[in-house]
């Protein structure tokens, strides 16, 4: 049995969470998963894996082969797909990283409609709202709606993107409508906490200065969906992002506020690790995404 061979299981184990899960997602047996797994330790001379039957955890060398090994299969992968991509035999699993709220949002209709036109590849969608380390959790993709910085993740720009600071008519008509940021500190806000200020919400005017507001409010969630529904009950203002917040502006439910002030430099982008050899099913990812919001989203 070849070193790959041993590896790969390995990494099916790590990433399922134990042997029995793991056999169930790749179709293998249990036992033949352990046989592997034990045969890898003993080529290594090192114990990777601590098991017990409550317990399952990687020991320190065990967390350092598997980055490693990651590493190396998806660098094996990636060479074999490219050595392949002349062919339209374009299939394979894809492990993507994005945000709940892009998944449950309109645009969210872009990876099911990717699926649909590509039934060989499978996408893996994990949706946290943190920033993932692609490399060290093995991710193919990431989909970021952000403002990019450097780094050394290469990135794709999608479409633009912009927040809207909103409110309802009947929440205006209570207590004023803003014409300046510093404005809301005395008003309702609702909190969107995945905001990495939370509280304090930026502005700018263009060519201006920037303007950090600390602001409070009713209702602090980590939910921009949940933020929404609390904006259109009128619990206060709130900060939604356009993709979420354009049908209830053009149908009146909610009305933008301060859109000279809201900055509109950041955007949806497609990133992935530096790689010498991009796998083609990601390439293949990559410009469907890139055909489908230039389609559907209005600039």
């Amino acid at each position: 049995m070849d070193t790959l061979t041993r590896m790969r299981a390995f990494i099916d184990v790590v990433e399922a969470e134990g042997f029995s899960a793991a056999a169930r997602k790749i179709g293998r047996s249990k036992a033949l998963l352990s046989k592997y797994v034990r045969e890898l330790e003993d080529e290594l001379g090192a114990l990777l894996l601590n098991r017990t039957t409550r317990q399952f955890s990687l020991t320190e060398a065990g967390h350092t082969y598997y980055q490693r090994a990651s590493e190396i299969l998806r660098e094996v992968e990636s060479l074999q797909e490219t050595v392949r991509e002349s062919s339209s035999d374009i299939k394979g699993r894809i492990k993507i990283s994005a945000s709940r709220s892009f998944a449950d949002a309109d645009i969210g209709q872009c990876l099911i409609d990717f699926c649909a036109e590509q039934p060989d590849i499978i996408l893996d969608v994990r949706l946290d709202d943190r920033f993932v380390d692609l490399v060290e959790e093995g991710f193919d993709l990431a989909i970021r709606i952000t403002r990019m910085q450097d780094s050394s993740l290469i990135a794709k720009r999608l479409a633009p993107f912009r927040v809207i600071a909103c409110g309802t008519r009947e929440l205006i008509e209570r207590v004023g409508k803003p014409e300046r940021p510093e404005q809301l500190s005395s008003l309702p806000c609702i909190v969107d906490t995945n905001n990495r200020s939370r509280n304090t919400w930026h502005f700018q005017k263009e060519n201006g200065p920037p303007i950090s507001v600390q602001l409070s409010g009713p209702l602090e969630i980590n939910s921009p969906l949940a933020t929404r529904r609390a904006a259109l009950a009128g619990l206060g203002f709130t900060l939604l992002p356009d993709f979420i917040a354009q049908p209830d502006i053009e149908s009146g439910r909610l009305v933008a506020v301060l859109e000279e002030f809201v900055m509109h430099d950041a955007g949806i982008y497609a990133v992935y690790p530096h790689r010498r050899y991009l796998p083609a099913k990601v390439r293949v990812l990559v410009d469907y995404l890139t055909k489908w919001f230039k389609d559907n989203r209005r600039v």
